[in-house]
């Protein structure tokens, strides 16, 4: 907002010393940038030191004046930055001692427990529930970063991770990024990630890189895709195990089912779904579901 020769430019905190895009050539072209008091002690000294920004003390010039103000904004990814000051002051000296305690094999059970928990909230379409676990996997990221930072072997802290996050991103979108090439649809994008993937990383077989930690159904659906778009026959693959198993997951994604863990989640909800339902028919009966012999389960099955 402009009184007179004065123009404000809000800032976020939260951001640190950083000008919004919008106002870099407003601040550059002024005669004078001055601070307001309420500005952040640690902010104001920034700015002074780095725009030569003057306090209150300072008259104000007679030319055009830019004021720095406090403001939140709506700068994405500010929270963001939040977030990673809490976690350091967690993990340095005077934070948390079971925090400072932590290593990456400690918090390996936290990683597949919130990660699961977030699937199951994605997979129940509960929008609260996946706000806030999206926030627990977030928090595992930001954990195992700052760790890192403390690794003298090979040090790293987050913003190599985002570093190398864009880099990846951008280097296998050159359709988005880049000039000339044309992508006409998500499968085309799909199998050109791929190519672009494998040059990536020099990987002398197409199933280097999958993690085998994941569950066997996935690890058996990835070891498919990957061996199908490498050019694998669809006869060899269905005749690469003789476990029933592995015939119907292999059977499946040949006719779509990309996700047999998925499918068997799904499997697993309806078993449970018709064995409380039938020990709730129980209770309802007058009986105890703990003493149901095979009839009586059959027949609260029914019901």
């Amino acid at each position: 907002m402009s009184t007179g020769t004065t123009t404000t430019v809000a800032v976020d905190p939260r951001l640190g010393a950083v000008l919004p895009a919008s106002a870099v050539r407003t601040v550059a072209a002024a005669d004078q940038v001055r601070l307001h008091p309420d500005l952040p002690a640690e902010l104001a000294e920034a700015f002074a030191r780095d725009l030569g920004a003057v306090g209150t003390e300072t008259p104000r010039a007679d030319g055009a004046v830019v004021e720095l103000v406090p403001g939140t904004g709506n700068q994405p990814g500010a929270a963001l930055l939040e977030a990673v000051r809490v976690m350091d002051r967690l993990r340095s000296p005077g934070g948390c001692p079971w925090d400072a305690a932590q290593t990456p094999e400690s918090l390996l059970r936290y990683l597949v427990e919130e990660t699961y928990e977030l699937y199951d909230a994605v997979a129940d379409d509960d929008r609260e529930a996946v706000r806030e676990e999206l926030g627990d996997v977030l928090l595992q990221v930001l954990f195992h970063a700052r760790i890192a930072q403390e690794d003298p072997r090979a040090p790293f802290g987050i913003d190599e991770v985002a570093q190398e996050l864009v880099a990846k991103l951008v280097g296998r979108h050159p359709h988005v990024f880049g000039d000339g090439e044309v992508i006409t649809g998500a499968a085309e994008q799909q199998v050109r990630w791929e190519e672009l993937k494998a040059v990536e990383k020099r990987r002398a077989s197409a199933l280097e890189g999958v993690a085998r930690a994941q569950p066997a159904a996935a690890l058996v659906a990835k070891y498919l895709s990957r061996a199908r778009r490498a050019g694998v026959p669809d006869d060899l693959l269905a005749a690469a195990s003789d476990d029933p198993l592995y015939a119907d997951i292999a059977a499946g994604t040949v006719a779509g089912n990309a996700d047999p863990e998925g499918a068997l989640r799904a499997a697993a909800d309806e078993l449970a779904h018709r064995v409380r339902s039938a020990e709730d028919a129980a209770r309802a009966a007058g009986e105890d579901p703990a003493a149901l012999d095979a009839e009586a389960w059959a027949r609260h099955w029914r019901a």
